[in-house]
């Protein structure tokens, strides 16, 4: 599998790209600019010079190419982005990992978009490919540190068998995460108004909370 992440050289798309290229997949780093993706290709390969990571820089429509799509774009410009490569997305599996957030003082606060969530947006904005949400609320900085485990589970909710299955098994490629089937794409709108609550403790004491679910067990 490779995978082509849409606005992937913000904090959470370029970390993911680093910990899926670590896992040996081949990603290609999309962005509006090409130069721009490049930049943060070179940047992931100089910070992690002991990991033989297969990024590739590409723009936009080069990152829909591939097999499998992540959309880590700011939010407000998520469904534009895809709607923009709907033609190379059809049929394919894309990720929604943005939220819908917005820092009011000293507080962050979830905000409603269009159809409830941003993972809804996307799938409306491509109603050819199969949308799952996953990935919001792992802390961006936990994912570009390679050196350490994140110690989380990734709530995946989509209303696709498919893309739920191929979403869980990107996750198992990343050590200590855990796939958990969090139902049909509606169910994106709480776990992305939760991701302000997250980040909210991250900052008051200075962590990277992440979500650890129990009492769930697995085969």
């Amino acid at each position: 599998m490779n995978v082509g992440i849409l606005g992937g050289t913000g904090p959470a798309g370029s970390g993911l790209a680093a910990r899926l290229a670590a896992a040996g997949l081949e990603v290609v780093v999309g962005s509006r600019s090409k130069e721009r993706a490049q930049q943060a290709c070179e940047a992931l390969c100089k910070a992690w010079p002991e990991q033989t990571m297969l990024l590739e820089a590409g723009d936009n429509m080069r990152a829909a190419s591939a097999e499998l799509v992540v959309v880590a774009t700011p939010w407000d410009a998520a469904a534009a982005t895809v709607a923009s490569v709907s033609g190379r997305i059809t049929g394919k599996v894309v990720i929604s990992m943005a939220n819908a957030l917005a820092k009011v003082g000293e507080e962050f606060e979830p905000l409603v978009p269009p159809r409830g969530s941003v993972a809804a947006h996307v799938q409306a904005a491509a109603p050819g490919a199969m949308v799952a949400a996953a990935f919001q609320h792992l802390p961006a900085r936990a994912l570009a540190s390679l050196n350490k485990p994140i110690d989380a589970d990734v709530l995946i909710c989509s209303d696709h068998r498919y893309a739920y299955d191929a979403t869980a098994e990107l996750v198992d490629l990343i050590p200590d995460l855990r796939p958990l089937n969090a139902g049909s794409l509606s169910n994106a709108m709480p776990i992305e108004a939760v991701t302000a609550v997250l980040l909210q403790l991250n900052v008051r004491y200075k962590t990277r909370a992440a979500i650890r679910l129990t009492g769930i067990a697995l085969p």
